[in-house]
Formats: structure tokens, sequence, C-alpha cells
């Protein structure tokens, strides 16, 4: 699974991708920056520079990771969209189920 998601700022998205990475709820996140956002918000069009997150998870994980997004996202609505990933590099799907897999203690 692919989820996309953006941040405010560099540390804010640093922070999230770290977390979200030790907590094997992504098995990696990549940082894209600088990204300008148009959007309509409170009946207004806005625009601001954002770091956006590409996000590699699976989707059992994918409920763990937005509660994990939400507590993490100073916004009041975190962006969260997800694919399925129907075709890839065996291999590299077999990398990402290995490192979102729950760590018996």
């Amino acid at each position: 699974m692919v989820a996309l998601s953006t941040a405010p700022d560099r540390e804010t998205a640093r922070t999230i991708a770290r977390a979200l990475v030790d907590e094997r709820l992504a098995a990696c996140v990549n940082l894209i920056e600088p990204m300008t956002s148009i959007y309509r918000w409170d009946g207004r069009i806005e625009e601001s520079t954002e770091v956006g997150l590409i996000i590699k998870t699976i989707s059992s994980r994918l409920s763990a990771l937005e509660a994990r997004l939400r507590a993490l996202h100073p916004y009041a609505l975190p962006e969260l969209i997800a694919w399925p990933i129907t075709e890839g590099s065996p291999p590299f799907i077999d990398w990402v189920i290995g490192q979102t897999r729950r760590v018996r203690a």
C-alpha cells in the first residue's frame, strides 16, 4: 500500500516519518520538499508550502498508521490517501511486508 500525506515543515515531516518507521507502521517514508499546496479551507482558497510524505505500508497497518498520524500531526485534518499496490518488484514488496510486521516482545 502507498499512502500520501503532507506536513507543514521539514521537522514535523521527519518526526512523523521516523515514528511511523520506528513503530513498524511504515517500511519507508519519502519526504518531498518543497511542494506548494493550493486548497479550499474554511471557504477560502489557501496556498502553502508543505513537505509531502510518500508512505509505504501494508493494508492491515493502515488504521494504526492513521491513528498515529493524527496523534503526531499539527493539522486539524491531516491528509491521508492510500492506494493498494497491484504491481511491483516482489523482493521490494516482501521487504515492505517484513518491515511492517509487528515484533513480538
